[in-house]
Protein backbone atom coordinates (compact mmCIF):
# COMPACT_ATOMS: atom_id res chain seq x y z
CA UNK A 1 0.00 0.00 0.00
CA UNK A 2 0.78 3.24 -0.54
CA UNK A 3 2.66 5.89 2.65
CA UNK A 4 0.67 8.87 2.49
CA UNK A 5 2.94 10.93 3.76
CA UNK A 6 5.47 9.81 0.86
CA UNK A 7 2.38 10.98 -1.52
CA UNK A 8 2.77 14.64 0.12
CA UNK A 9 6.42 14.53 -0.49
CA UNK A 10 6.23 13.52 -3.88
CA UNK A 11 3.17 16.46 -4.49
CA UNK A 12 5.49 18.98 -2.98
CA UNK A 13 8.35 18.11 -5.52
CA UNK A 14 6.28 18.70 -8.33
CA UNK A 15 5.03 22.12 -7.31
CA UNK A 16 8.67 23.08 -6.18
CA UNK A 17 10.28 21.51 -9.12
CA UNK A 18 12.97 20.17 -7.29
CA UNK A 19 14.02 18.38 -4.28
CA UNK A 20 15.51 20.85 -2.85
CA UNK A 21 12.92 23.63 -2.71
CA UNK A 22 10.76 20.68 -1.46
CA UNK A 23 13.15 20.16 1.59
CA UNK A 24 12.34 23.71 2.51
CA UNK A 25 8.82 23.78 1.87
CA UNK A 26 8.57 20.72 4.04
CA UNK A 27 11.07 21.76 6.44
CA UNK A 28 12.94 18.96 5.74
CA UNK A 29 16.49 17.89 4.51
CA UNK A 30 17.44 16.93 1.08
CA UNK A 31 18.07 13.64 1.83
CA UNK A 32 15.31 12.79 3.92
CA UNK A 33 13.11 14.05 0.55
CA UNK A 34 15.06 11.95 -1.84
CA UNK A 35 14.76 8.76 0.60
CA UNK A 36 10.94 9.44 0.73
CA UNK A 37 10.64 9.76 -3.07
CA UNK A 38 12.81 6.41 -3.28
CA UNK A 39 10.66 4.56 -1.15
CA UNK A 40 7.54 5.39 -3.02
CA UNK A 41 8.76 4.27 -6.44
CA UNK A 42 9.36 0.94 -4.75
CA UNK A 43 5.92 0.90 -2.93
CA UNK A 44 5.26 1.97 -6.74
CA UNK A 45 7.26 -0.33 -8.66
CA UNK A 46 8.02 2.30 -11.00
CA UNK A 47 10.30 5.49 -11.46
CA UNK A 48 7.97 8.57 -10.75
CA UNK A 49 10.25 11.00 -11.57
CA UNK A 50 13.39 11.81 -13.48
CA UNK A 51 16.33 13.94 -12.22
CA UNK A 52 18.29 16.10 -14.51
CA UNK A 53 20.98 19.12 -13.86
CA UNK A 54 17.68 21.55 -14.40
CA UNK A 55 15.64 20.23 -11.81
CA UNK A 56 13.05 17.31 -11.00
CA UNK A 57 10.69 16.32 -13.85
CA UNK A 58 7.79 13.77 -13.27
CA UNK A 59 7.38 10.65 -15.17
CA UNK A 60 3.85 9.71 -16.43
CA UNK A 61 3.61 7.19 -13.71
CA UNK A 62 4.33 10.40 -11.41
CA UNK A 63 1.49 12.56 -12.72
CA UNK A 64 -0.60 10.14 -12.75
CA UNK A 65 -0.19 9.63 -8.50
CA UNK A 66 -0.02 12.90 -8.18
CA UNK A 67 -3.11 13.35 -9.61
CA UNK A 68 -4.91 11.33 -7.58
CA UNK A 69 -2.92 12.42 -4.32
CA UNK A 70 -4.95 15.75 -4.45
CA UNK A 71 -7.86 13.69 -3.81
CA UNK A 72 -6.43 11.38 -1.31
CA UNK A 73 -5.43 14.19 0.76
CA UNK A 74 -8.80 16.34 0.22
CA UNK A 75 -10.83 13.34 1.60
CA UNK A 76 -8.03 12.51 4.67
CA UNK A 77 -8.76 16.55 5.66
CA UNK A 78 -12.00 15.96 5.93
CA UNK A 79 -11.79 13.42 7.70
CA UNK A 80 -9.01 15.16 10.07
CA UNK A 81 -11.94 18.08 10.53
CA UNK A 82 -14.48 15.52 11.17
CA UNK A 83 -12.66 13.91 14.46
CA UNK A 84 -11.37 17.33 15.48
CA UNK A 85 -15.36 17.96 15.61
CA UNK A 86 -16.48 15.54 17.38
CA UNK A 87 -16.55 16.86 20.52
CA UNK A 88 -19.55 19.05 19.50
CA UNK A 89 -17.77 22.23 18.56
CA UNK A 90 -15.30 22.38 21.25
CA UNK A 91 -12.40 22.20 18.94
CA UNK A 92 -11.93 21.81 15.16
CA UNK A 93 -11.44 24.37 12.61
CA UNK A 94 -12.67 26.14 9.83
CA UNK A 95 -10.71 27.60 6.50
CA UNK A 96 -12.85 30.28 4.83
CA UNK A 97 -12.13 31.83 1.37
CA UNK A 98 -14.04 34.97 0.04
CA UNK A 99 -14.02 37.53 -2.88
CA UNK A 100 -13.39 41.25 -1.64
CA UNK A 101 -17.32 42.34 -2.14
CA UNK A 102 -18.28 39.68 0.00
CA UNK A 103 -15.54 39.81 2.59
CA UNK A 104 -16.56 43.78 2.75
CA UNK A 105 -20.65 42.79 3.46
CA UNK A 106 -21.79 39.10 4.21
CA UNK A 107 -18.38 37.71 5.82
CA UNK A 108 -17.96 40.53 8.56
CA UNK A 109 -21.54 39.06 9.95
CA UNK A 110 -21.07 35.48 9.45
CA UNK A 111 -17.68 35.72 11.04
CA UNK A 112 -19.01 37.66 13.84
CA UNK A 113 -21.99 35.15 14.33
CA UNK A 114 -19.73 31.72 13.90
CA UNK A 115 -17.75 32.79 16.51
CA UNK A 116 -19.80 34.08 19.01
CA UNK A 117 -21.56 30.63 19.12
CA UNK A 118 -18.46 28.26 18.89
CA UNK A 119 -15.52 30.37 20.31
CA UNK A 120 -13.68 27.08 20.82
CA UNK A 121 -13.43 26.51 16.85
CA UNK A 122 -10.26 27.72 14.75
CA UNK A 123 -11.18 30.01 11.64
CA UNK A 124 -9.19 31.54 9.01
CA UNK A 125 -10.03 33.52 6.46
CA UNK A 126 -8.42 34.61 2.96
CA UNK A 127 -9.54 36.49 0.42
CA UNK A 128 -9.12 35.24 -3.50
CA UNK A 129 -11.43 35.53 -6.32
CA UNK A 130 -13.38 32.69 -7.04
CA UNK A 131 -11.23 31.45 -9.55
CA UNK A 132 -8.59 30.40 -7.57
CA UNK A 133 -10.53 29.74 -4.44
CA UNK A 134 -12.63 26.50 -5.57
CA UNK A 135 -9.50 24.51 -6.67
CA UNK A 136 -8.40 25.04 -2.89
CA UNK A 137 -11.78 23.13 -2.22
CA UNK A 138 -10.89 20.41 -4.10
CA UNK A 139 -7.32 19.78 -2.93
CA UNK A 140 -8.37 20.16 0.71
CA UNK A 141 -6.27 23.58 1.22
CA UNK A 142 -9.94 25.33 2.01
CA UNK A 143 -13.14 24.28 3.83
CA UNK A 144 -15.95 26.97 2.51
CA UNK A 145 -15.47 29.23 -0.44
CA UNK A 146 -17.98 32.04 -1.35
CA UNK A 147 -18.20 32.23 -5.30
CA UNK A 148 -21.14 33.20 -7.71
CA UNK A 149 -22.51 31.99 -10.49
CA UNK A 150 -24.42 33.75 -13.11
CA UNK A 151 -26.53 31.35 -14.78
CA UNK A 152 -27.41 30.82 -18.53
CA UNK A 153 -24.76 33.93 -18.99
CA UNK A 154 -22.19 32.15 -17.24
CA UNK A 155 -19.41 31.39 -19.31
CA UNK A 156 -19.44 27.05 -19.43
CA UNK A 157 -15.06 27.62 -18.77
CA UNK A 158 -16.10 29.21 -15.57
CA UNK A 159 -19.37 26.61 -14.41
CA UNK A 160 -17.22 24.13 -14.57
CA UNK A 161 -15.21 25.47 -11.77
CA UNK A 162 -18.43 24.13 -9.86
CA UNK A 163 -17.97 20.55 -10.75
CA UNK A 164 -17.41 18.14 -7.70
CA UNK A 165 -18.54 20.71 -5.06
CA UNK A 166 -21.92 21.34 -2.99
CA UNK A 167 -23.15 24.44 -3.43
CA UNK A 168 -25.23 26.49 -0.71
CA UNK A 169 -27.51 29.38 -2.65
CA UNK A 170 -26.78 32.44 -0.14
CA UNK A 171 -28.60 35.25 -2.30
CA UNK A 172 -28.52 37.25 -5.63
CA UNK A 173 -26.35 40.39 -6.42
CA UNK A 174 -27.82 41.83 -9.36
CA UNK A 175 -25.42 44.44 -11.58
CA UNK A 176 -26.48 48.35 -12.31
CA UNK A 177 -25.32 50.73 -14.46
CA UNK A 178 -22.81 53.32 -12.42
CA UNK A 179 -23.08 57.35 -14.59
CA UNK A 180 -20.94 59.77 -13.77
CA UNK A 181 -23.45 62.88 -12.79
CA UNK A 182 -24.49 64.95 -15.83
CA UNK A 183 -24.40 61.88 -18.29
CA UNK A 184 -26.58 62.32 -21.38
CA UNK A 185 -28.60 59.38 -20.53
CA UNK A 186 -29.93 60.30 -17.16
CA UNK A 187 -32.94 62.03 -18.27
CA UNK A 188 -33.62 58.74 -19.81
CA UNK A 189 -36.54 57.39 -17.91
CA UNK A 190 -35.88 53.50 -18.98
CA UNK A 191 -32.66 52.87 -19.63
CA UNK A 192 -31.52 49.88 -21.64
CA UNK A 193 -27.73 48.02 -22.16
CA UNK A 194 -28.52 48.54 -25.55
CA UNK A 195 -28.35 52.79 -25.12
CA UNK A 196 -24.63 52.71 -23.60
CA UNK A 197 -23.15 50.94 -27.45
CA UNK A 198 -21.41 53.76 -27.70
CA UNK A 199 -19.33 53.94 -24.32
CA UNK A 200 -16.58 54.02 -23.45
CA UNK A 201 -16.50 51.10 -20.32
CA UNK A 202 -14.21 49.99 -17.11
CA UNK A 203 -14.21 46.04 -16.87
CA UNK A 204 -12.42 43.86 -14.60
CA UNK A 205 -10.30 40.99 -16.58
CA UNK A 206 -12.28 39.01 -18.67
CA UNK A 207 -10.38 36.02 -16.90
CA UNK A 208 -12.61 36.33 -14.08
CA UNK A 209 -16.14 35.30 -14.16
CA UNK A 210 -17.41 39.43 -13.68
CA UNK A 211 -15.53 40.26 -16.65
CA UNK A 212 -16.75 37.64 -18.82
CA UNK A 213 -20.21 37.82 -17.53
CA UNK A 214 -20.20 41.90 -18.61
CA UNK A 215 -18.97 41.29 -22.09
CA UNK A 216 -21.24 38.14 -22.78
CA UNK A 217 -24.56 40.76 -21.69
CA UNK A 218 -23.38 43.53 -23.93
CA UNK A 219 -23.03 41.37 -26.46
CA UNK A 220 -26.67 40.06 -26.10
CA UNK A 221 -27.57 43.36 -26.09
CA UNK A 222 -26.21 43.60 -29.59
CA UNK A 223 -22.94 45.34 -29.01
CA UNK A 224 -19.12 44.55 -28.00
CA UNK A 225 -18.25 47.16 -25.23
CA UNK A 226 -15.80 49.54 -25.81
CA UNK A 227 -13.02 48.55 -22.90
CA UNK A 228 -11.40 51.23 -21.94
CA UNK A 229 -10.03 51.08 -18.61
CA UNK A 230 -9.66 47.14 -16.16
CA UNK A 231 -10.07 47.08 -12.68
CA UNK A 232 -10.59 44.35 -10.49
CA UNK A 233 -11.17 47.05 -7.77
CA UNK A 234 -15.17 48.26 -7.52
CA UNK A 235 -13.80 51.21 -5.72
CA UNK A 236 -11.46 52.18 -8.66
CA UNK A 237 -14.44 51.51 -11.13
CA UNK A 238 -16.13 53.97 -9.02
CA UNK A 239 -13.48 56.62 -8.89
CA UNK A 240 -13.11 56.28 -12.74
CA UNK A 241 -16.92 56.55 -13.29
CA UNK A 242 -16.89 59.42 -11.23
CA UNK A 243 -14.21 61.46 -13.04
CA UNK A 244 -16.67 60.69 -16.19
CA UNK A 245 -14.06 58.77 -18.65
CA UNK A 246 -16.38 55.54 -18.46
CA UNK A 247 -18.91 53.85 -17.34
CA UNK A 248 -19.33 50.46 -15.48
CA UNK A 249 -21.48 47.27 -14.11
CA UNK A 250 -21.21 47.26 -10.02
CA UNK A 251 -22.93 44.38 -8.37
CA UNK A 252 -25.31 45.74 -5.24
CA UNK A 253 -22.47 44.03 -2.65
CA UNK A 254 -19.75 46.31 -4.16
CA UNK A 255 -22.52 49.77 -3.73
CA UNK A 256 -22.21 49.49 0.31
CA UNK A 257 -19.87 52.12 -0.07
CA UNK A 258 -21.16 53.60 -3.26
CA UNK A 259 -19.67 57.63 -4.05
CA UNK A 260 -21.71 60.54 -4.06
CA UNK A 261 -20.77 61.81 -7.56
CA UNK A 262 -21.97 59.13 -9.71
CA UNK A 263 -25.51 57.70 -10.21
CA UNK A 264 -26.48 53.81 -10.10
CA UNK A 265 -29.25 53.14 -12.47
CA UNK A 266 -30.98 49.51 -12.53
CA UNK A 267 -31.43 47.90 -16.18
CA UNK A 268 -34.88 45.93 -17.04
CA UNK A 269 -34.78 42.30 -15.52
CA UNK A 270 -34.39 40.72 -18.47
CA UNK A 271 -30.86 42.20 -19.41
CA UNK A 272 -29.70 42.47 -16.07
CA UNK A 273 -26.76 40.40 -15.37
CA UNK A 274 -27.52 38.88 -11.60
CA UNK A 275 -25.11 36.88 -9.54
CA UNK A 276 -25.82 34.22 -7.20
CA UNK A 277 -23.51 34.11 -4.28
CA UNK A 278 -22.98 30.52 -3.07
CA UNK A 279 -20.90 28.69 -0.27
CA UNK A 280 -18.76 26.15 -2.19
CA UNK A 281 -17.52 22.86 0.03
CA UNK A 282 -16.61 19.42 -1.02
CA UNK A 283 -19.11 16.99 -2.89
CA UNK A 284 -19.38 13.72 -1.53
CA UNK A 285 -17.60 13.47 1.78
CA UNK A 286 -18.41 13.79 5.35
CA UNK A 287 -18.83 17.65 6.09
CA UNK A 288 -17.55 18.50 9.57
CA UNK A 289 -19.81 20.08 12.14
CA UNK A 290 -17.60 23.08 12.46
CA UNK A 291 -18.15 23.46 8.10
CA UNK A 292 -21.57 22.76 8.68
CA UNK A 293 -21.84 26.19 11.21
CA UNK A 294 -20.47 27.93 9.66
CA UNK A 295 -22.73 27.38 6.31
CA UNK A 296 -25.22 27.96 8.79
CA UNK A 297 -23.53 31.50 9.62
CA UNK A 298 -23.68 32.31 6.24
CA UNK A 299 -26.81 32.01 5.70
CA UNK A 300 -27.51 33.66 8.68
CA UNK A 301 -25.91 36.55 7.24
CA UNK A 302 -26.88 36.43 3.63
CA UNK A 303 -30.56 36.61 5.21
CA UNK A 304 -29.59 39.38 7.38
CA UNK A 305 -28.29 41.37 4.61
CA UNK A 306 -31.05 41.09 2.54
CA UNK A 307 -33.41 42.02 5.14
CA UNK A 308 -31.19 45.21 5.89
CA UNK A 309 -31.69 46.30 1.99
CA UNK A 310 -35.31 45.55 2.00
CA UNK A 311 -35.18 48.01 4.96
CA UNK A 312 -33.19 50.45 3.06
CA UNK A 313 -35.03 50.65 -0.53
CA UNK A 314 -37.89 50.93 1.66
CA UNK A 315 -36.65 54.30 3.38
CA UNK A 316 -35.52 55.46 0.02
CA UNK A 317 -39.10 55.11 -1.71
CA UNK A 318 -40.38 56.74 1.41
Amino acid sequence: MLDVRRLRVLKEVAEQGSFSAAADALSYTQSAVSQQVAALEREAGTQLVQRSARGVRLTEAGEALVCHTEAIIARLAAAEAELEAIAGLRGGRVRLATFPTAGATLVPLAIAEFSRRHPGVELSLCETEPEDALPLIKSGDLDVALAFEYGAVMPQSRARLLDGLDVLELLDDPMSVALPLGHRLLSKPKLRLADLAGERWINSSDELMCGAVTIAACERAGFHPDLAFQTNDYNVAQGLVAAGVAISLIPELALSNAREDIVIRDLPERERPVRRVVAATLAGGARSPATGAMLEALQWAADTYRASMRQERLAVAQ
